[in-house]
This record gives structure tokens, C-alpha cells and sequence, in this order.
């Protein structure tokens, strides 16, 4: 299968070469993790504009209620993660996640065959997705930065990522095309189908960690073959305990309010200006592809570069400057046209500049944090930034403040999001000097934390 593998990926590996400046030990992993990404997001937004739809069955006076009900899924999936990831080496963790996530949408599939028109389904499939879709995108990363050392992620990271945005056009291209005839049950069939490709291809990125680690690549030298020992909630210590994960957290969470006030305006239009279950399902993802075909292009046109050369601080801070001005653009003319456009040009902010340079943070840190830390951030402070921005939303459209309560709101969001953007570039360059001057011990005898400090104290 390995060497089947190669001569598919040899014409994607040359077309990336050039663009990630990718040195030729690294063109496979390249290849698997863009190739990967590309199946992994299709098959998102397969599903997303399934619970997007939903969400405008229930309307924007409900979205708090849904956003509660996936809060409280998130705070109940992510302890049982870290206690699987007690019990189990990272090797069958991986994979047995998508296995998990694969099965869940066959489910849902059957379920909504037996009761199509079932809003308590409804509810449950949006919860569902909301909670598994923050962590299927966190556990694909996560292996990223375990695989991709500091100074690779630079070059690499806005690669892989454009590969999502790729795939995030097909997902998006396919549901408009086959709603219609495929019907519900359709496309849950397909996203599972894109599952089991994406497990394949995680077993086979996983291989080329251990042959890249072997063959003494500058590459992350931790290992997959153990467990993340015997305390299961050692993540949440570390994001108290440490100043950058708090700050890492902080980010996210100014991120999130930023992105949730867009999400409700999103909403409450689509649910104005559109009829029609299909017609939403169309309108949704019309807005995804026209916003992944605008990721794609930023990402493969500079993203890396502009990284490279202005560094990962820079990357952080470009995104809420973005955001601020779009939301100044709400403010002053808050149509639908300037609805649209704020929708789209947050999304292409977020996935093609945000999401590389903030994964990049993470390849500084331990495998631990990688695997514990990581996911609660990427998850559990995730979804509180969803929570707690929904009902500040609630309660500016119970005093009368609806589309232009939430420009105010996201403006200041915005500002508090571009500070906590600075500060935690230059933790992470503090970060990334540090692990540099650590000199990595022999693969063979390297459990996996390479970013701890001289003196043995975490970041």
C-alpha cells in the first residue's frame, strides 16, 4: 500500500514543492497531509450546511439554546478524550477517532431516514456536529504539529491548509449538485465514505513520521507507540499552569466572539431572505464555496510567504485588523450585500490566515500539550466563546440591538482579539528561540517533549 501510495502522490508532491519550498525528504508528508486535509474538510462541508440549516429551522431566537446544548456536549466529550487518551497509545487513538465519527454519521443517516421531520433529531445532529467537528479539525492538526517541527510549519502549515480550503470547495460544490437527488441520507453516505478515506491516509501520515523520525529528519522526534500517561486531566492543568497555553486560549476565545456574532447575522438574513429547507441548504453553501475558493487562493498565493517574511506575529494580528474593518463596514451600511461580504471575508480571514499561523504556535510546545492542552483550547475554550457570545447576542436583540448591536460588539471584540494576537506572537517567538537552543536528544531515545526549556520548566 506504501509504495501504491508513492506513485499517487509524486505529481501532488511536485506541485506543492515549489509553492511550500518543500526539501525533498519532506514531500511525501507534504503530499499526505495536504491530500488528507483536502478529504477531511470535503467531507465537513458535506455536513455543515446540514446543521446550518437546522439552525434556521429553529431561528435566531433559539441558536443561544443550541449553542448551550453544545457547550454542555463539549464539556462532557473532552474529559472522556483525554481519559481514551490514558488508556490507549496515540497510534490507535488517531485513527479510532474518524472510526468513531464515521459510525456517528451512518447513525444519524438511518435516524433521519426513520424521522426526517424530528426536531429533537434536528437539535441532537447539530449538537452532535458542533461538537465533533471542532475536534475531528483538532485531532487532524494535532498530528501536524507532531509531525512538523517549528521552522517547518512556516513553510509548510498554509500548504496543507489550502488543501482543507480545496476540499472545502468541493464539499459545497457537492451537496448544491446532489441535495436534491441524493436527498439527506445522500450526503451523510458520502461524508462517510470521506471518512474512511481520511483513515487510510492517517495511518499512512503516521508511518512517515516514524520513517522521517528514523531517518533523523529536522522534523518533531516524539513518538506515537506510547499513551499520555496516567492523569487525564493534566490538559486543564497545563492551560492554567502555563502562561502561553492561557494565552493560546485567550486568542481563541476573542476569536470565537468574534466569529459567533458573524455566525448570528449570518443566520437571521438567511432565514429572512431565503425559503425553504433545500433553498438554505443551496444559500449556505454558496456562501462556503465562494469563501474556500477565496482561502484557496490566499493560501497558495502568499500566506506562507507572508509568514516567512514577517513572521508568525504578523500572521496572528492581520485577522482581527481584518475583522475590524469589516465590522466598521456593517456599521455604515449594514445590507445584505455587506452582510454577505462580512461572512465571507471573515471566514477567508479565519481559514486562510488565522488557522496556519495559530497552529504554527503549537509546534513549540510538548507532545502532551500537543494532544491535552491543544484539544481543550481547540474544543472545550472554543465552544465557551460560542456560549458566552450567543447570549451576549440574546441580550442585545431583547433590548432592540440586532444587526447593528452586533457590529458594535464584534468591533470591540475585534480590538480585544488584536491585542491578545500580539501577545501571543511574541510568547511564541520567545517560544520557538527556546526550543531551538535545546539540542534534540536521539530519536531512539526521545519520548516526545522536545520543547521544554533549558531547566526543565514548561512554557
Amino acid at each position: 500500500m506504501v509504495s501504491r501510495s508513492r506513485s499517487v502522490l509524486s505529481p501532488i508532491a511536485s506541485f506543492l514543492t515549489g509553492g511550500a519550498r518543500a526539501v525533498p525528504d519532506e514531500r511525501r508528508a507534504l503530499a499526505l497531509a495536504f491530500l488528507c486535509n483536502f478529504v477531511l474538510l470535503g467531507s465537513y462541508y458535506i455536513l455543515r450546511p446540514v446543521r446550518d440549516t437546522v439552525a434556521t429551522v429553529f431561528g435566531v431566537d433559539s441558536l443561544q439554546l443550541l449553542f448551550t446544548g453544545t457547550f454542555v456536549g463539549t464539556l462532557i466529550a473532552s474529559p472522556i478524550y483525554s481519559i481514551i487518551a490514558t488508556r490507549v497509545t496515540l497510534r490507535r487513538l488517531l485513527p479510532g477517532m474518524f472510526w468513531f465519527w464515521l459510525l456517528n454519521v451512518l447513525l444519524f443517516q438511518v435516524l433521519f431516514s426513520i424521522a426526517p421531520q424530528s426536531r429533537p433529531l434536528a437539535a441532537a445532529y447539530y449538537i452532535w456536529f458542533s461538537v465533533a467537528n471542532l475536534f475531528m479539525v483538532s485531532v487532524f492538526w494535532t498530528l501536524m504539529v507532531d509531525l512538523f517541527s517549528a521552522a517547518q510549519a512556516t513553510r509548510l502549515f498554509a500548504i496543507i491548509a489550502a488543501g482543507g480550503s480545496l476540499g472545502a470547495i468541493a464539499g459545497p460544490v457537492i451537496t448544491r449538485f446532489t441535495v436534491h437527488s441524493a436527498g439527506l441520507g445522500g450526503l451523510l453516505f458520502m461524508a462517510a465514505g470521506g471518512f474512511l478515506v481520511v483513515i487510510v491516509l492517517v495511518h499512512l501520515l503516521m508511518h512517515e513520521k516514524d520513517r522521517l523520525r528514523a531517518s533523523g529528519a529536522p522534523v518533531q522526534h516524539s513518538r506515537l507507540d506510547h499513551r499520555l500517561g496516567d492523569n487525564p486531566f493534566q490538559g486543564f492543568r497545563e492551560l492554567f499552569a502555563s502562561a502561553y497555553s492561557r494565552q493560546q486560549a485567550l486568542f481563541v476565545l476573542l476569536m470565537t466572539w468574534v466569529n459567533t456574532v458573524a455566525y448570528f447575522l449570518q443566520t437571521e438574513v438567511v432565514a429572512r431572505s431565503v425559503s425553504g429547507i433545500a433553498g438554505r441548504v443551496v444559500a449556505i453553501a454558496d456562501i462556503a464555496l465562494v469563501v474556500n475558493i477565496g482561502s484557496a487562493a490566499v493560501l497558495i498565493l502568499g500566506v506562507g510567504r507572508f509568514v516567512q517574511r514577517f513572521g508568525v506575529t504578523a500572521g496572528l494580528v492581520l485577522n482581527p485588523i481584518i475583522m475590524l474593518v469589516a465590522y466598521v463596514c456593517i456599521a455604515l451600511s449594514p445590507t445584505l450585500l455587506t452582510l454577505q461580504a462580512l461572512q465571507i471575508t471573515r471566514q477567508i480571514s479565519q481559514f486562510a490566515i488565522a488557522r496556519p499561523s495559530r497552529e504554527i504556535c503549537f509546534t513549540v510546545v510538548a507532545q502532551d500539550s500537543r494532544y491535552r492542552t491543544k484539544n481543550i483550547i481547540d474544543t472545550l475554550v472554543y465552544r465557551f466563546g460560542d456560549l458566552s457570545a450567543a447570549w451576549i447576542e440574546a441580550g442585545l436583540r431583547s433590548v432592540g440591538l440586532r444587526v447593528l448591536g452586533a457590529a458594535a460588539t464584534g468591533f470591540g471584540f475585534c480590538v480585544l482579539w488584536g491585542a491578545g494576537a500580539l501577545v501571543l506572537g511574541r510568547r511564541y517567538e520567545i517560544a520557538r528561540r527556546r526550543a531551538q537552543a535545546v539540542v534534540p536528544r536521539p530519536p531512539e531515545d526521545s519520548p516526545g517533549p522536545d520543547a521544554v526549556v533549558p531547566g526543565g520548566r514548561r512554557l
